[in-house]
């Protein structure tokens, strides 16, 4: 009983390094498309007139609690 893994032949190590890089390509390509949708959704947020409202109003708050001098 003999639980030594056996190392495959050259062409199968190969078919496999192969595959592997493919399978590297394409999530490389997927996680660009979400890199660029990551940045398009941040930009709508800055742009929104939501988060203006609330920075704002933010703003407001954090003048209100400084002490005056």
């Amino acid at each position: 009983m003999s639980n030594q893994a056996k190392i495959p032949d050259v062409q199968t190590r190969t078919r496999s390094v192969a595959r592997m890089g493919e399978l590297v390509k394409r999530m490389d390509a997927g996680i660009l498309g979400l890199d660029e949708l990551i940045a398009r959704l941040e930009a709508d947020i800055r742009n929104s007139p939501l988060t203006a409202y609330r920075l704002g109003k933010a703003k407001g708050l954090v003048t209100k609690e400084k002490p005056d001098a």
